[in-house]
């Protein structure tokens, strides 16, 4: 006979309470589509990319319309680096001549969306594997000639999406996009955005490296838990926004004006972060709010 101790019954009942503090925002986001912006060094690290991925099936288990947009930086800059190509960035975005949108395109839709997939897939066939060039879901145009092939998104076509998430799959999305003249390298953050409008999402989620935005980058006790869209323009334009940020944020205020409920940053670093900000009362990012 197995005795239960005071212990166990304390972390079980400590996790039924995680589970009802969920449950009205389970219920919320039921039915909901979610657009989660996979990306940074949560991608790098084999352990936290599982938790992740099992976060995302959770996600769908629990009822919502689950689509994930993943970039590949780290990995891209890797690639560059073994074929001794140059890596530089301008505004935030990554300079693309042709050499380098043939190493973006090898990436994102050869290697790291085939692995999302593939993991996704561990816990069922759950995942199809897509690029913003499959059925034109991405259409771009060149952002500045100076950039290269960097694509800015024109026009979403969210039938190939809908159709997937109608059929009970995860649509996993390389940030790739097509124009009149080839392949465009598209910022992963501004992909999900446009894609999050498009599909009228709920809720916008980029897992990312960092906490979330800080009133003070120097002050870890200055994390901003939650504003709203005037606070957003108002940080936007202050000039005190790292590059890296600039489009990041730049993108959550379009989708917020595009009729996106709420944006969240979180550090996918952070064991289930995902959950936690979803599912808490306390949230472990930030939120941005239409109001």
């Amino acid at each position: 006979m197995k005795k239960q101790d005071r212990k166990c019954r304390a972390e079980a009942l400590e996790k039924a309470n995680v589970l009802v503090e969920a449950m009205p925002w389970i219920h919320r986001m039921n039915g909901r589509t979610v657009v989660v912006k996979y990306g940074g060094a949560a991608m790098e690290d084999p352990k936290l990319c599982k938790e992740v991925v099992a976060d995302i099936e959770l996600l769908k288990l629990m009822g919502m319309r689950v689509v994930l947009v993943h970039g590949g930086g780290k990995a891209i800059n890797q690639l560059l680096g073994k074929l001794e190509l140059p890596v530089h960035f301008k505004d935030g975005l990554r300079v693309t001549d042709d050499a380098t949108m043939e190493a973006v395109a090898e990436v994102l839709i050869g290697k790291v969306n085939q692995e999302l997939v593939w993991a996704l897939n561990e816990y069922g066939n759950n995942a199809v594997g897509i690029s913003g060039a499959d059925g034109k879901t991405l259409v771009c145009y060149q952002v500045d000639p100076g950039l290269g092939h960097v694509g800015e998104v024109r026009k979403v076509n969210t039938g190939l999406i809908q159709s997937v998430l109608d059929d009970g799959y995860i649509p996993v999305i390389a940030s790739v996009g097509c124009g009149p003249d080839g392949l465009y390298n598209i910022n992963a953050d501004i992909a999900a955005s446009k894609i999050a409008q498009a599909l009228g999402a709920h809720t916008l989620a980029y897992l990312t490296d960092v906490d979330g935005l800080y009133g003070d980058i120097d002050n870890e006790e200055s994390l901003i838990s939650s504003l709203n869209l005037y606070e957003a323009h108002l940080i936007l334009d202050s000039g005190e926004l790292s590059a890296g940020m600039i489009p990041k944020i730049r993108s959550i205020v379009e989708a917020l004006e595009s009729g996106v409920h709420d944006v969240r940053i979180m550090n996918g670093t952070f064991p289930h972060a995902l959950l936690l900000e979803c599912f808490t009362d306390a949230g472990i990012g930030t939120v941005f709010y239409q109001e």
